[in-house]
């Protein structure tokens, strides 16, 4: 990505794993980046790590009220949003028929609900010629037992990428979203404490290792570039050849872990 021209990034969920790598590749590539987090005061963290001109907000994307003071902010402030990244997520554990509906809700809440709200309130904000990106997830075409919500809002953030593309691609908006497979995150650390969950991930990878932010970054980088420009509603498949074999079973490694408890 070129650094010729000082560029807006909000990154949502910017605060730890995907969104700090990226808000930091952003930084470094010329952006002016806005770290915006649940945790409010992590983003602060984080932005006073940047650096100015870099600054954070709190934000609940299963709050409109909180996104769209979020991006109304940056009108307020006259300043032109360039890039949106919605990296916010979350997953949970636990077969159909045992899931409590609220713990299924709160997954769908955040990783579908939640995008479309930063999709509704970016969309209205982000220039012409803007970009669009969500973090999806392996889990939007590759089914895990035991991990129904998650599969299901991440397959519907694909399609939800799609639609988006259609309605905002008359304004010059692009969108796009990264699908990682296995990266070592805050969100993915209570899988990985599980034994043999990590061994059975990078055994069904084409490539033999697992995923590290800063791969996800640089695909973010890619489709905030001038060389993604006839680019728009594709869901790239970052996963070191994942997707080619079987996805692993977490929920067995998780049950044989609770029956040695």
């Amino acid at each position: 990505m070129s650094n010729s021209g000082e560029r807006l990034a909000v990154i949502v969920g910017g605060a730890s794993g995907i969104g700090w790598a990226s808000a930091r590749a952003l930084a470094e590539h010329g952006c002016r980046v806005v770290i915006a987090d649940v945790n409010g005061d992590a983003a602060r963290e984080r932005a006073a790590e940047l650096g100015a001109p870099h600054s954070a907000a709190a934000v609940d994307v299963t709050d409109e009220a909180s996104v769209q003071s979020l991006f109304e902010g940056l009108s307020d402030e006259q300043r032109t949003l360039d890039i949106a990244v919605n990296c916010a997520g979350f997953s949970n554990v636990g077969l159909i028929t045992d899931m409590p509906a609220e713990e299924f809700r709160a997954v769908i809440d955040v990783c579908l609900n939640g995008a479309f709200i930063v999709s509704k309130h970016a969309g209205r904000h982000l220039r012409e010629g803007g970009s669009l990106i969500h973090i999806s997830s392996l889990n939007g075409r590759q089914p895990a037992a035991g991990m129904s919500a998650y599969c299901a809002a991440k397959a519907g953030l694909s399609m939800l990428t799609q639609v988006a593309a259609l309605e905002m691609g008359p304004r010059g908006i692009r969108v796009n979203a990264v699908a990682p497979g296995f990266v070592h995150t805050p969100l993915t650390a209570a899988a990985a404490s599980v034994p043999g969950v990590v061994e059975d991930y990078v055994g069904n990878t084409a490539l033999g290792r697992a995923g590290t932010p800063e791969d996800i970054a640089e695909a973010v980088l890619y489709l905030c570039a001038p060389g993604s420009s006839w680019l728009t509603g594709e869901v790239l498949d970052i996963n070191g050849g994942a997707h080619l074999k079987r996805y692993p079973d977490v929920m067995g490694h998780v049950m044989k872990l609770m029956e040695q408890a």
